[in-house]
């Protein structure tokens, strides 16, 4: 016998919600409200909210100040491009791509598929031809990109573990935007040159004397200090991606406390992130400062680049590139 059109059992089979993120068509029950359920192929949150994918999005619109500065100083310096190349000719790319096919998991649409949905949705809303993808095993919180013809992206279990879906989106946009912003080169040759800081073992591999010119250069000193600022670049690409700021703060937020972030009050971390940039621009010293200790790491200080993101979003820049495109 054929169900009534208002039997209840009917109608919940009925209700389908599409994925902002990815498209799929997912069935929820009656009484479904946004957020109340996550897709089942990228798992992100289920929402009728319009998710924006950019047609042409340009760098330039998004790439932060302190980026495009570093940049410009480090291509002033003479035969730079011709000896990253080198560096990268004679330390061999198809290295990267061998190291992480034997010692990382790979993700495909069938191995990890909502990481892989995740890093679709990037892409399209990018306008980024889709990398592999890897996961390592690696106690370091981090995730990075690397090669040039080809790039890749590796996300670190660490660090994957501890974040949410939405959280996860955000990182891997963050890589993502290492790619649209044209960083592959300087960015790979930077996290060489991290790897080789110890001469005794950069000459030991092939093409010692061009990492020692790069050194003695001064290319490596611009090269680490740029990557840092590129990192705030990419980190306005992943809010362009997830389009929520407060993603981006929770996601600095376990960056900066860890497993004890579930019992930190978001608010308050805000409010820190702003005292910090306010220190930083009107006090000489807490400049000085901030700027030496963050030096000598990888990437900013976690509050600092909620507080860069925080002021790219209240200045109305990052409404200025959602409506522009």
């Amino acid at each position: 016998m054929a169900k009534k059109k208002d039997d209840p059992e009917a109608l919940q089979k009925s209700l389908f919600v599409r994925c902002r993120y990815c498209g799929q068509k997912n069935g929820v029950k009656e009484g479904y409200k946004n957020r109340d359920a996550n897709c089942g192929k990228c798992k992100l949150p289920l929402s009728n909210e319009p998710h924006k994918k950019f047609a042409d999005l340009n760098k330039h619109d998004y790439i932060h100040p302190a980026d495009s500065k570093a940049l410009a100083a480090l291509k002033a310096i003479p035969g730079i491009d011709s000896a990253l190349k080198k560096l990268l000719a004679v330390t061999g790319e198809s290295a990267i791509r061998v190291t992480f096919m034997a010692s990382a998991i790979k993700v495909t649409p069938k191995q990890c598929p909502d990481l892989y949905a995740k890093l679709q949705i990037a892409c399209t809303t990018l306008g980024v031809d889709m990398p592999d993808l890897y996961v390592q095993q690696n106690p370091l919180v981090n995730a990075f990109t690397g090669g040039v013809e080809k790039p890749i992206i590796v996300l670190h279990s660490s660090l994957i573990e501890r974040l949410n879906d939405e959280e996860t989106l955000a990182v891997i946009a963050h890589e993502v935007g290492h790619i649209h912003a044209e960083h592959v080169l300087y960015l790979t040759a930077a996290r060489l040159m991290e790897a080789l800081a110890n001469l005794s073992v950069a000459r030991l591999i092939p093409g010692s004397e061009i990492i020692k010119f790069i050194i003695s250069a001064g290319i490596s000193s611009a090269l680490l200090a740029w990557a840092r600022r590129a990192e705030l670049s990419c980190d306005r690409a992943a809010m362009l991606v997830v389009q929520d700021e407060h993603v981006i703060g929770k996601t600095m937020m376990k960056l900066a406390g860890g497993t004890f972030a579930s019992k930190i009050d978001y608010e308050l971390f805000l409010e820190q992130g702003r005292e910090f940039q306010k220190n930083y621009d009107e006090s000489a010293l807490d400049k000085f400062w901030a700027d030496i200790i963050n030096a000598g790491l990888s990437h900013p200080f976690p509050i600092w680049r909620v507080s860069e993101i925080i002021k790219w979003t209240e200045s109305g820049e990052y409404s200025e590139v959602m409506n522009k495109n």
